[in-house]
């Protein structure tokens, strides 16, 4: 009874030891990518690109818009009470900056009515303003159009999925339908992160943006109030 015991003992130690012990799969994130299709994700990619370039450019520009000098209309107003206008008009091309401009042209057309140098400031602030916005409108366009190729790849994922296992009939393996499936999900996460990275870029840079507007508007009063003030 004994020696059965112990061949029984000797036959499950070599029936465990035989059992091959479940390896972790691990993904890279170029296997990652490569697996959503080149011809999907390589828009997608440059669209990224644009869409971080956009971002980083418009908010260093707006930034240093947003570095105002405090001191710049103090001096306005000294030259102005002085009488020093080519003075004043130095000021502004030295300064070089959107209100510097505005003020420059309203400097300009000292003499002439108020109502008339006001809408030549306000001019120049619509110039200046559409610089600021420039390429907002392509960063839109991709925080909208980066989900929806991420949609069409899943789409095309999804058909090449049922391809699969048409043309497998009844031997369809797991195997076969993987990849099609990879792509489609894939496409879809890399679609909606870049369309949310560049939605949400845009939204701080329009709000950087009516920062600098709230500013334009508060100089071009500022400027007028002071021409009609008491020499």
């Amino acid at each position: 009874m004994n020696f059965y015991s112990f061949l029984l003992q000797v036959n499950l130690s070599s029936d465990t030891s035989s059992v091959a012990e479940p390896t972790e799969q691990t993904l890279s994130l170029l296997e990652l990518i490569a697996g959503g299709g080149w011809y999907i994700m390589l828009p997608l990619g440059i669209l990224s690109v644009a869409a971080v370039y956009i971002f980083i450019e418009r908010f260093l520009k707006i930034q240093n818009v947003e570095k105002e000098d405090p001191n710049f209309m103090n001096q306005m107003k000294d030259f102005i009470y002085d009488g020093k206008i080519d003075a004043a008009k130095a000021l502004c091309q030295n300064t070089q900056s959107p209100f510097s401009r505005m003020i420059e042209k309203g400097v300009m057309r000292i003499g002439k009515p108020l109502g008339d140098i006001s809408a030549a400031v306000e001019n120049v602030g619509k110039l200046e303003l559409y610089k600021l916005e420039k390429s907002l409108n392509t960063l839109a366009t991709i925080a909208g159009a980066a989900p929806m190729i991420g949609f069409l790849g899943t789409v095309i994922g999804m058909i090449t999925t049922f391809h699969e296992m048409y043309a497998a009939g009844n031997s369809v393996e797991i195997s076969d339908l993987s990849g099609g499936i990879m792509q489609a999900m894939v496409t879809t996460a890399a679609g909606l992160i870049i369309g949310i990275v560049a939605y949400v870029g845009y939204n701080i840079l329009v709000s950087k943006i009516e920062k600098v507007v709230y500013k334009m508007e508060a100089t071009t009063i500022e400027f007028i109030d002071l021409l009609q003030e008491p020499a």
